[in-house]
């Protein structure tokens, strides 16, 4: 079955200019030289100190030499403000562009309905499905934002917005490193210091595991807690599904958050980082403070 839904949160800048890539190269997670007409990257944009800033899909435009990036609407003015301040005296321009964001997942919609948009498959996971930027939202976007949301939560895809807390949190808390949104081989970019590190020295003292209760998961910020010690915290949900950070080793634990048992569930992708972890924490490396 095919599911079809505009993103109303979702909004998309365009980077215009010779200097385009080069200047976004310098200042994102992930390989922006690798963006061509078919194939999006998910990058993020870090503070200095490598803590998460904002996270967006980074599109090449097939029909005029630009970049797209598909941002959370309520980061857009923010991001837009940012990366002119880096602007100095690259030839780019960075502008807020009308076009809307939709998502499908299961199949594409038919060929009619995606003749004028650009389409490319979300770069996080083959299950994931497609990211389209259109003129206008379309009318045969019959799913909801619910939907759509519960389906990310199932895959255990972050929101970047609900998932990580601003100048907080670690790309790989967040899962960034398994789900595509960082290149190891660039050159450097802000905040690669700290990346780099943790992925090379140390063992991540938390991640974003997908959760599920019998009772509605709290709100964000909800303790997780496992004999009465603190032990994670709620993240995004929809209804009995949603995220959490957890420690590596607290997902075989009786986890509880208000008095209610949170079970983790640990996709395929996660489950070898999940073992590599736990395996090191108990030889007893150390690991890369926050």
């Amino acid at each position: 079955m095919t599911y079809f839904t505009h993103l109303t949160d979702r909004a998309v800048i365009a980077v215009r200019g010779e200097d385009r890539v080069r200047f976004l190269q310098g200042l994102v997670s992930n390989d922006v030289e690798t963006v061509e007409p078919g194939k999006a990257v998910w990058a993020a944009l870090l503070t200095p100190q490598g803590r998460w800033k904002a996270d967006f899909f980074i599109i090449a435009d097939p029909d005029e030499p630009c970049l797209l990036i598909d941002c959370a609407s309520s980061q857009s003015a923010m991001l837009v403000a940012t990366l002119s301040r880096f602007r100095l005296r690259s030839d780019v321009s960075i502008q807020e562009t009308r076009l809307v964001v939709h998502a499908a997942w299961g199949g594409l919609p038919d060929v009619a309905t995606v003749e004028n948009a650009i389409v490319v498959p979300d770069p996080r996971l083959p299950e994931a499905g497609w990211r389209l930027l259109m003129l206008e939202p379309s009318a045969a976007a019959k799913a909801d934002a619910a939907t759509y949301d519960l389906h990310r939560l199932v895959l255990g895809l972050p929101d970047g917005v609900r998932d990580c807390e601003a100048e907080k949190t670690l790309l790989l808390e967040a899962n960034f490193d398994l789900l595509n949104g960082v290149s190891w081989t660039k050159g450097c970019y802000m905040g690669q210091e700290m990346t780099a590190r943790t992925h090379y020295r140390g063992l991540v003292k938390r991640r974003l595991v997908p959760v599920a209760s019998e009772a509605v998961l709290p709100a964000p910020g909800t303790a997780v807690t496992a004999d009465g010690r603190e032990i994670g915290q709620i993240r995004s949900s929809h209804d009995h599904c949603g995220l959490a950070f957890l420690k590596p080793d607290s997902v075989d634990l009786h986890l509880e958050a208000e008095g209610h048992r949170i079970v983790p569930r640990v996709p395929t992708w996660f489950a070898t980082v999940q073992a590599a972890e736990k395996n090191s924490q108990a030889a007893g490396l150390g690991e890369v403070s926050p």
